[in-house]
């Protein structure tokens, strides 16, 4: 067409249905979710697939990858708004604190970000410990800047490399990773990367820029809690962990017992993502509920409300499945994996570098993640021995680089630590993409070992 091979229209029809895609997103400010469905239907109709056959790949793609993220997005945000409501993350930030001390506060605000993170999503997670870092920064007289970065790339990072985040199970699911190694080799590059730009980085950047907290949000927010009636500290961090740990200890039963051992077939159900936060959910009711004396129909609230902030984001998701799927149907995904082959580009540096365009592009980490895994998995096919855990982690550290003004969490941190836009650009911005750059570093540097 257009006197062009097969593989040159399909990689400009994708070229352009991305660059479409986000002009839609940017320019037009439709929503993520019916962006998607347009450039799903725009790349099939024109690169030539029959029409029951564009529909059935959109269709095929949404279900499938809501059929797994879909379920553990729900428990996950069940297990997060128990811990939240009961005290539990509050618990954990207290303890570390006292445990480190005024002079290295921040660094405890970063192990806490990343315990409390792991269930819970950024915003979220941002949401639920910002009253701490106003409260610290007035009993410590801490700069909030040399607090709140650590805070934040404690965040960044779990939400970026750690399952079960949505982003990297995403990811898991469209290249066939397994869990938990992707949870192992996240936590190996995840906590050197949130220290580097957190603690390290915050420390730098507070002494040029302290930040000054908006007094009416300090006086709202900064209020001291009752730590008497908080879960324990211990209770806290096995109900929280509990999933991450038989995920964990799935990978290690079949690693280490043969096919139908006992003890393997029992944890491969027991460990799988689905069954390990349900089991992590019926364990918080306990500990985070009955125990704390809250009765069944308020934990009924809670559970109720933690829904409706993911409706939007399960609808990208599915969306974004679908997009991915016509990418590959449509044949374009073979073009961009044979073309990576024949320029010999690590798999990894590629899964990074879409993913990373994507999301300097259109501000969005869930759609960097799951159109830059799209488009990056065929290469998984053509290219013998890559290792699928690491493109996962590869997709997730592109999709939290350079944040700016297209992107809600942009805004969201300005406000909170009441900076300009250039403060915010010299703080938040540079963190996120120290956080990308130093992740990329730390999987390559695995990907040598494993």
């Amino acid at each position: 067409m257009f006197g062009m091979s097969h593989d040159a229209y399909l990689l400009l029809d994708a070229v352009v249905t991305v660059i479409g895609l986000i002009i839609l997103i940017t320019k037009f400010k439709i929503h993520p979710f019916i962006s998607l469905t347009i450039a799903a239907a725009f790349l099939g109709l024109t690169s030539g697939m029959p029409i029951g056959t564009i529909i059935k790949a959109f269709q095929d793609g949404f279900g499938g990858v809501l059929g797994f993220v879909g379920i553990i997005l729900a428990l996950g945000t069940m297990l997060g708004k128990m811990m939240a409501e009961s005290g539990g993350a509050d618990q954990i930030a207290q303890t570390l604190i006292r445990a480190f001390g005024k002079d290295k506060v921040q660094w405890a605000m970063m192990f806490a970000a990343f315990l409390v993170g792991i269930p819970l999503f950024f915003e979220i997670g941002f949401v639920l410990l910002i009253p701490l870092v106003f409260i610290v920064a007035r009993r410590t007289g801490v700069s909030i800047i040399k607090i709140g970065i650590p805070l934040l790339a404690g965040l960044s990072a779990v939400h970026g490399l750690v399952p079960p985040h949505p982003g990297p199970l995403l990811a898991i699911g469209v290249f066939g990773a397994d869990i938990g190694k992707t949870i192992l080799y996240g936590l190996i590059v995840a906590l050197p990367t949130a220290i580097i730009a957190g603690p390290i980085f915050g420390t730098f950047i507070a002494k040029h820029i302290p930040g000054h907290p908006n007094q009416e949000l300090v006086d709202q927010l900064a209020r001291e809690t009752d730590s008497q009636n908080l879960p324990s500290f211990g209770i806290t961090l096995v109900t929280v962990l509990l999933p991450v740990f038989l995920m964990l200890l799935k990978t290690f039963a079949d690693v280490a017992l043969p096919d139908g051992h006992f003890f393997r077939t029992w944890m491969d159900m027991i460990g799988h993502p689905i069954s390990a936060l349900l089991l992590a959910l019926l364990l918080s009711l306990y500990t985070f509920g009955h125990k704390q004396g809250i009765g069944s129909q308020q934990m009924l609230k809670w559970l109720d409300a933690s829904l409706a902030p993911t409706a939007a984001i399960i609808l990208i998701i599915g969306a974004g499945g679908g997009f991915k799927q016509m990418l590959v149907t449509s044949g374009v995904g073979d073009v961009i994996g044979h073309m990576a082959v024949s320029a010999q580009i690590s798999p990894i540096l590629l899964a990074w570098l879409v993913a990373a365009v994507i999301r300097i592009a259109t501000g969005s980490a869930t759609v960097a993640t799951i159109t830059g895994a799209g488009i990056v998995v065929p290469v998984v096919g053509m290219i013998p021995g890559v290792n699928r855990e690491l493109l996962v982690l590869a997709t997730g550290a592109g999709s939290l680089i350079l944040s700016h003004v297209n992107d809600a969490g942009f805004w969201l941190v300005k406000q909170y630590f009441n900076m300009t836009v250039a403060e915010t650009f010299k703080t938040w911005t540079a963190m996120e993409t120290i956080l990308s750059v130093v992740a990329l570093g730390f999987i390559l540097l695995l990907s040598l070992f494993v």
